[in-house]
């Protein structure tokens, strides 16, 4: 593949994009101006084009952070720490244990057994994602996965790395044996909602949104 230019890019951050098949998950690569540090975020079934753009641009990763637990957003966490093995991996506490375990992560209903090396951070709501020169708020927005956390950056405008949570015009799915549509539902509009309008929503799958788009067009959750 040739070298991905940046998708988005919100003072001081740029955000480079790779999308993973099967599922067209999204993986993230999250850069700061003036340093070559960046974030790994839900390394999907493509690892190596992810260490691809790393490698293009001369990043150096210092943290793989997830979502959550689900495989499509894990799968390429072994590739990305073997080749990086001081990058720590941060995920949700209440998603920690589906990294081991693909009956929960949901691989083995599709018949492979996705297992990823374990947490090193663990991510609670009110405890600030801190790593390198990266400080992002976390919150726990439960109804996709149980322990599905989303984390925003404050940025001009602020950057949200949403996973299943919210998506252009969607949501992620609640069918899933830890889904709960009220939990998602209560987490969108009592969270995500109250952020600007302004906000920059990265989907765990589809095109980048706005809070004020979802708020006025979003099927699932609008309050307009």
């Amino acid at each position: 593949m040739q070298s991905c230019q940046a998708l988005v890019t919100a003072s001081p951050f740029e955000v480079y994009r790779i999308i993973s098949r099967p599922f067209y998950e999204n993986t993230y690569v999250l850069t700061q101006s003036q340093s070559r540090d960046c974030l790994i975020v839900d390394p999907g079934f493509d690892p190596d084009a992810v260490i691809q753009v790393v490698d293009d641009h001369q990043f150096v990763p210092v943290a793989i952070v997830l979502t959550h637990g689900h495989s499509d957003h894990i799968a390429g966490v072994a590739s990305i720490k073997e080749r990086w093995p001081l990058a720590p991996v941060l995920i949700g506490h209440g998603d920690a244990g589906k990294l081991l375990d693909p009956v929960a992560n949901l691989s083995a209903g599709y018949g492979i057994d996705v297992v990823s090396p374990p947490a090193d951070v663990i991510l609670r709501e009110g405890e600030d994602l801190r790593v390198g020169d990266f400080c992002a708020t976390v919150v726990e927005i439960p109804g996709h996965s149980a322990g599905h956390v989303v984390f925003w950056f404050t940025s001009t405008p602020t950057l949200v790395f949403a996973g299943d949570v919210l998506f252009h015009e969607g949501i992620g799915r609640t069918d899933f044996p830890d889904g709960d549509f009220p939990s998602l539902e209560s987490g969108i509009l009592n969270k995500l909602y109250k952020l600007p309008d302004s906000a920059i929503v990265l989907p765990g799958h589809g095109e980048p949104t706005t809070i004020g788009h979802e708020k006025k067009h979003n099927p699932f959750v609008s309050i307009l």
